[in-house]
């Protein structure tokens, strides 16, 4: 693993709460601001030391939207780093939970998975000497605030990481605009501060979102999302019908029978998909809905005889989906129906040119113009209205493989000892 020297910011994430620091008597860490900033590994060194300095023998909890996440977001990077400084540590996969020892201290880390309201029931009767919120911004309340309940062991402290989100997110209300309140030290990261990120890579980064997801994700701003969805999806950002031969095709498709139904044929060239055609019935319009049987004849139409990789379909489209898999002729996969997570990569991948929308699409087109995020809704969620085509263009996105995007800062003491990182 290589070392590089932690930014002033890393610095104080990693020390806020050693002796004869300003902010050793704060109760409480909060570390919010850019993706990729470095915060997430430095903090969690940080709790680590702590609870090693001041703790022998008492359990921890380590918290992730869910246990899979945590794990990949934060333990696979953790380990390496504290087995290569001199610490022992001891995976017990089985139980999620891990041993951590550094001389005479050892103590208990459980993993805990906080994915929706139910969660708060696995954190219950556990006492705790501290616990580590990794994208807390993702978790409920209620999970949250049983995790903090758990820590009655005098001298506990609470860690928190996290992206911005609305600015009416609870965690924005309750702990960022109260942290005087909460006793709590706030450490705001940009990009910047990850020495590890080279200037062409930041620039990528600044590349990639527009609109609300680049304040929050490049500027680390806490803001609400309001006005078009993709706002860049102006003129020069749509194409002509390229005259080429492809080498896969694909379509993807927003169901519907009341609202309308959108479909989309996709050609590839090299790394680029071109949305070449759609089918776009609105029954409102027509005055008559499609049967399952009529809307599965237009998809031949759309597809024209060509071979299709996948046809990637709505997973609320049960009956469509068993028409398509009972003819026989294309491969029907469910859609990833995740909204927010959708929308941010469709926007990564318009701007990247991954996919490109031809101007034959009009109907694409005219939606672009026309996707709003709902400014009356108290958390992130687009208007139900022109969405057709933007919800099968975001099935289809999030249909294709992504590669790691994964960059982090590390630097810590090397030991020349031999240590060991076990998993039981």
């Amino acid at each position: 693993m290589e070392f590089s020297s932690f930014s002033r910011r890393q610095r104080d994430a990693l020390c806020w709460w050693c002796p004869g620091s300003p902010y050793a008597g704060r109760d409480a860490v909060i570390c919010d601001g850019a993706v990729r900033s470095g915060k997430t590994l430095c903090l969690g060194l940080s709790f680590i030391l702590w609870a090693l300095a001041r703790f022998h023998g008492r359990s921890f909890a380590l918290c992730g939207k869910t246990i899979r996440s945590l794990r990949r977001n934060l333990v696979t990077t953790l380990l390496p780093a504290l087995t290569e400084s001199g610490f022992s540590c001891v995976f017990r996969v089985g139980e999620n939970r891990i041993d951590i020892s550094y001389g005479k201290s050892q103590n208990r880390f459980f993993l805990f998975g906080g994915k929706d309201e139910g969660s708060a029931a696995l954190i219950q009767g556990v006492t705790l000497a501290g616990v580590f919120f990794d994208e807390v911004a993702l978790m409920p309340r209620s999970f949250v605030e049983q995790a903090l309940a758990r820590c009655s062991v005098e001298g506990s402290k609470f860690w928190f990481s996290c992206n911005p989100e609305s600015p009416r997110h609870w965690f924005y209300r309750e702990w960022i605009q109260k942290t005087d309140d909460k006793n709590a030290l706030r450490l705001h990261f940009t990009m910047e501060d990850n020495p590890s990120l080279s200037p062409h890579i930041l620039e990528r980064y600044r590349s990639l979102y527009s609109g609300t997801f680049y304040e929050r994700f490049v500027l680390g701003k806490w803001v609400a999302a309001e006005g078009l969805v993709y706002p860049f999806m102006t003129d020069e950002m749509f194409c002509n019908t390229p005259n080429i031969d492809f080498s896969s095709y694909a379509v993807s498709c927003d169901y519907g029978t009341v609202n309308p139904c959108s479909m989309g044929l996709w050609g590839k060239r090299g790394e680029t998909w071109y949305r070449i055609a759609e089918s776009y019935y609105d029954s409102r319009q027509t005055g008559e809905q499609r049967t399952d049987e009529e809307h599965y004849a237009e998809l031949e139409r759309l597809c024209g005889g060509r071979k299709i990789d996948r046809v990637v379909v709505d997973p609320s489209a049960a009956s469509f989906l068993e028409v398509i898999r009972r003819h026989g002729k294309y491969r029907a996969r469910k859609a990833d129906n995740a909204v927010l997570n959708g929308i941010r990569q469709t926007g990564a991948a318009l701007k990247q040119r991954k996919i490109r929308i031809c101007r034959c699409c009009s109907d694409t087109v005219r939606e672009f113009g026309l996707y709003r995020w709902d400014e009356r809704k108290s958390f992130d969620a687009p208007v139900k209205e022109n969405d057709h085509a933007m919800d099968d263009i975001r099935y289809f996105v999030t249909s294709l493989p992504r590669a790691s995007d994964s960059f982090f800062a590390l630097a810590a003491p090397r030991r020349k000892e031999e240590s060991h990182a076990v998993s039981t």
